[in-house]
């Protein structure tokens, strides 16, 4: 098969379109055709060597986020089948580069993808998994009393969306910092006040929890209110500890019966996702140069 694969530790320059050996099912695992491929801001950094748990030698076949249709099951599978249409993850930090979604096919573990409805479109889904997944589990961190108002920064990219509004959904007030020219998509998701990314955000808080999906870093320790709640996507330092102020790196954890929960809101048009561009899988090393320039709107995703 064709893959993609980070052949050196570097720039997107690095990526590669290579010939693979093509992966089995093996017990409890599925064999996916990738319809679509999400890039995501982790495939970046597996790219640059940043991996949790230390760099994996190259060359390394990457992507995390995927969708496509079950191709043939392994031992210990018995509720998927071949053709079923599905959406999951390849976990890095587990895997250790041990194939990834930037690939025509992948071999998958069961807990790591859940079916999806002919209604819901490959790329679409291929968004949902890591970033959805994030959000909620960094609200799930705060444990919000009803009615709190929460700062989300990165509204306008995958983590940052999909936290404002699960966040407005669960009864939050939500004030989000959005990018340029990009207020009235996050003014969509029901968020109380929108922020232009340049503001100052020690003038307009503090407020009892913050979350980070930037991150920003110290501006948003910064915009927390002593003794509230900040989580970051990435570590940050830490704030003085007589602030009283909690802080928390997500880390994501692989919840199957939860991404089941968040695709099928996708699916249904109770939770908003977008892409901005499908590109060829063989144009991988573009559209990591479009992601890491930014600017674009939603999510950028291969496709075979």
């Amino acid at each position: 098969m064709r893959v993609v694969a980070a052949t050196a530790t570097g720039g997107p320059e690095v990526l590669r379109v290579v010939e693979w050996p093509d992966p089995v099912a093996g017990p409890g695992q599925v064999l996916v055709r990738v319809g679509a491929a999400g890039v995501n801001p982790a495939d970046l950094g597996a790219r640059a060597g940043f991996i949790p748990g230390g760099p994996i030698p190259p060359p390394i076949v990457l992507g995390w986020d995927f969708a496509g249709e079950v191709v043939a099951v392994g031992d210990e599978v018995t509720d998927l089948r071949p053709g079923d249409r599905i959406a999951g993850m390849i976990p890095w930090y587990l895997t250790r580069g041990a194939g990834g979604a930037y690939a025509e096919l992948v071999a998958a573990d069961r807990d790591w993808v859940v079916p999806i409805p002919d209604t819901l479109d490959l790329a679409a889904a291929a968004t949902i998994g890591l970033n959805a997944l994030t959000a909620r589990q960094a609200l799930e961190l705060m444990t919000l009393e009803p009615g709190t108002t929460v700062l989300v920064t990165g509204a306008s990219g995958g983590v940052g969306g999909f936290a404002a509004e699960l966040a407005v959904r669960a009864g939050h007030r939500v004030v989000a910092v959005a990018s340029h020219d990009d207020e009235e998509w996050v003014r969509g998701l029901g968020v109380a006040e929108v922020l232009p990314r340049s503001a100052d955000l020690a003038g307009v808080g503090p407020f009892p929890a913050v979350l980070d999906a930037v991150p920003l870093g110290p501006p948003a320790g910064v915009a927390v209110a002593d003794g509230g709640t900040l989580v970051t996507t990435r570590p940050t330092p830490p704030l003085d500890p007589a602030r009283g102020v909690r802080q928390h790196v997500i880390m994501i954890q692989l919840r199957q019966p939860m991404l089941t929960e968040l695709v099928a809101e996708v699916a249904a048009g109770r939770l908003r996702t977008r892409v901005a561009k499908t590109l060829p899988l063989t144009e991988a090393e573009q559209a990591h140069r479009l992601a890491e320039a930014g600017g674009t709107r939603g999510k950028i995703v291969l496709v075979p």
